[in-house]
């Protein structure tokens, strides 16, 4: 397919002009949400842009054929950026809006509530939600996404791209055709090999085994509540089960995990058959998640965003997407396209990403050795029970769980709160209590 290329040269910095390509490869929330910051980057500049989205999958069918493989919550933060953009997630998207986290600990439940009204947790199916359920198809987050992206001036382009060359610019090849791209943005996750040819020298980020189904949401459990799981007798990190809409999903995360380890832990958990029978999964999977940062993501004319770039570690995910996309397309209007630019304005906000995994990584190996102290643990209990409403001591505890739970405050500010007078003072109290 012919196309005239109007890159414009100045100062050894590549800045896009009129007319020029942009593909996007892969259509899930990174890759729309870079559509749609570009296009409202470059409508502000009154910049002309053919902007396309490569994306085989229907999100509109049901299971793993329209599915992202994700247990799908979304972020007050990740809510309040699409706000910035001047979207908002339809009814018909929500499944279910989650207020309280109940804890499971050993035979022990402590719940915890959502302390701000105003920061909405959500739940969504990416796709057209789960492969054996009874009720007509959902309509998905992804689904509204790649809409909203067309609606904004985006053309989805329903091929698979088998390959990405790296020529004097990058060429998208898919079966049918060749697309040689001023710009190309690369959205393809961690959850499929990478097209990217061996000139990009990309190297994409390490990851972990999640397991993932569905079952149907059991009539005691509320359908704003999600229940947490923590086991410190197996390699089990951290389980829950999500409502949305009449069904639950199950996520697992640790090490070894497969997807027999949810037969194992609803076993384990002693979770109703009625609900929870090998006979009633209905969509299971493994997929992967990423715990480090792409290696060689960005380049001249191209640049890797979402998980194939970096994400929070575990947790919001799609927010995580969000702003790199955020990032690398105010880097593209504002700066140019040239691996300069990339490693001036953009590679600089997936390293403070990166940073605050730390924080994340040591705050998880503080709770995982709390889990095993029982003394810390009752300690702890007695710290967020003497938080609760009524008593004097501010809630600090609740709430650097709930943010390690949803994603909603970075790692570091977590961490410092951890750190806090209030945190250690309670702490102390609940540990003379244990005693």
């Amino acid at each position: 397919m012919p196309h005239t290329l109007g890159i414009c040269t100045y100062a050894m910095t590549l800045h896009l002009a009129d007319g020029d390509r942009v593909c996007i490869v892969g259509g899930g929330p990174a890759g729309c949400f870079a559509a749609l910051h570009l296009l409202r980057l470059a409508g502000q500049r009154d910049l002309k842009l053919e902007v396309l989205i490569f994306e085989p999958r229907d999100f509109s069918l049901r299971g793993p054929g329209g599915c992202n493989r994700c247990a799908g919550i979304l972020s007050s933060r990740l809510i309040r950026g699409l706000a910035g953009l001047g979207l908002t997630i339809p009814d018909e998207v929500v499944q279910s809006e989650l207020k309280t986290y109940a804890i499971h600990l050993d035979e022990e439940v402590l719940t915890i509530h959502q302390s701000d009204p105003d920061r909405q947790i959500l739940s969504v199916y990416r796709g057209g939600g789960p492969r054996s359920g009874d009720k007509p198809p959902s309509f998905g987050f992804d689904n509204w996404l790649i809409e909203s992206a067309c609606l904004q001036g985006a053309i989805h382009v329903p091929e698979r791209v088998r390959t990405i060359t790296n020529e004097e610019r990058p060429v998208v090849h898919t079966r049918e055709n060749r697309y040689e791209a001023d710009l190309m943005v690369f959205a393809c996750g961690v959850n499929s090999s990478s097209p990217l040819s061996s000139d990009f020298s990309y190297e994409p980020p390490e990851t972990v085994i999640m397991a993932q189904d569905e079952f149907l949401l059991p009539d005691d459990v509320p359908i704003d509540q999600v229940s947490a799981y923590f086991d410190k007798t197996s390699d089990m990190l951290f389980a829950a089960m999500i409502p949305k809409g009449q069904y639950a999903n199950v996520s697992l995360l640790g090490e070894e995990i497969r997807l027999d380890s949810i037969r194992e832990f609803v076993a384990k958990q002693n979770l109703p058959k009625a609900y929870f029978s090998e006979e009633r999964r209905l969509c299971g999977c493994t997929p992967k998640s990423a715990i480090g940062a792409a290696k060689g993501y960005y380049g001249s004319r191209w640049v890797a965003i979402g998980d194939a770039a970096v994400t929070r570690l575990y947790k919001d995910g799609i927010g995580s997407a969000f702003y790199t996309a955020e990032a690398a397309m105010q880097t593209v209007i504002t700066h140019g396209i040239s691996e300069r630019a990339f490693k001036q304005n953009y590679a600089p906000y997936c390293n403070r990403i990166r940073n605050d995994n730390r924080y994340g990584q040591l705050l998880i190996k503080l709770w995982q050795r709390m889990l095993h102290s029982p003394h810390l643990l009752r300690a702890w209990l007695n710290a967020v029970n003497m938080e609760r409403p009524g008593n004097p001591a501010q809630p600090v505890h609740a709430r650097i769980l709930w943010g390690m739970l949803t994603g909603d405050d970075s790692y570091r500010t977590l961490f410092w709160h951890s750190c806090s007078p209030n945190a250690l003072g309670n702490l102390l109290r609940g540990l003379k209590r244990s005693f």
